[in-house]
């Protein structure tokens, strides 16, 4: 039998770019909770899940309405601070005072309520690329018709928990990683059809496709006229869907992609300067540390060695 092949595998960009950021899930964290109980949570850049096993909890958040998250619900957070409650009229109390140093498991009272969360840590200091183009808060219920995946995942940490086998703590941080993507797609998949944002364009077919064409050759001398053409569409046409979509216009969401592999790759110390720079596409050493500066505020020798 012979088997097709292929030359490249496609670059989707959401793959891109937790590839490029190394995301991860670097701490988990469990609650067992009964009664009457309020956790406050401050606003850092970080992203963040919350889902639930078992039983019911409110998210409150700034200008927002109480969100209850009941059993095979999820939810991820970016940059916002929040409170998870058992009732949102209670006075929270500092929830980092129960998930201090080595303490990952916060227990109130029983476990009629049982849920986790996990932070997700991003290899380079280049969070921004990703936090800037998400929500808020991002809710994924179990009645999404998206959701299958995540409760076969719940399902398997909730499995893992009981079981406290060998290799457990390897298979629930796979889990976890996994768990996060899914709700990513889960919710890009009402984002779609909201028209939300960067996952709403990365899902949208004409959009999708200039953007995973950027994602895939970031070093192809893209113009606005080229992009359009991918995505099928005129050029104003395209470039203002893009804009309005996406918050910036094509080639500025190009140059802040090419600037943020310049710095993961410069920081990982394991290229030059000059390499990086044809790498992501510039032509020239000293435009290239043009972009750089304007972007991050210095060059880039003090920016990879800070």
């Amino acid at each position: 039998m012979k088997l097709s092949q292929s030359s490249k595998s496609s670059r989707d960009p959401l793959s891109d770019v937790l590839d490029v950021l190394g995301a991860r899930v670097a701490r988990r964290t469990r609650m067992e909770a009964a009664g009457r109980w309020a956790l406050a949570f401050p606003a850092i850049d970080r992203l963040k899940f919350v889902a639930l096993l078992r039983g019911s909890l409110w998210m409150v958040l700034p200008g927002r309405e109480p969100q209850l998250l009941s059993e095979g619900d999820i939810c991820l957070i970016g940059r916002t601070e929040y409170v998870v409650t058992s009732d949102p009229e209670l006075t929270p109390i500092d929830g980092q005072t129960f998930y201090g140093a080595g303490c990952d498991v916060a227990r109130f009272g029983g476990d009629e309520t049982i849920g986790i969360g996990g932070t997700v840590t991003f290899s380079a200091s280049n969070a921004d690329f990703l936090l800037d183009r998400l929500p808020e808060f991002m809710i994924v219920p179990r009645s999404s018709p998206a959701s299958e995946a995540i409760a076969t995942i719940l399902a398997l940490v909730g499995k893992e928990i009981e079981r406290e086998m060998m290799g457990s703590e390897v298979v629930s941080a796979r889990l976890a990683d996994v768990l996060v993507v899914e709700a990513i797609r889960a919710y890009a998949e009402h984002a779609r059809q909201a028209e939300m944002g960067w996952l709403g364009a990365v899902s949208d077919p004409r959009l999708g496709r200039a953007l995973r064409a950027i994602h895939e050759d970031v070093a192809q001398p893209w113009t606005v006229a080229r992009l359009a053409n991918v995505a099928g569409m005129s050029r104003a046409a395209f470039s203002a869907e893009f804009t309005r979509r996406i918050g910036q216009p094509p080639l500025s969401y190009l140059r802040a992609w090419r600037l943020t592999i310049a710095r993961a790759a410069l920081m990982r110390g394991d290229t030059t300067i000059a390499l990086v720079a044809s790498k992501v596409g510039y032509t020239s050493q000293s435009a290239f540390a043009h972009a750089f500066r304007r972007a991050f505020g210095c060059p880039p020798k003090a920016d990879a060695r800070s």
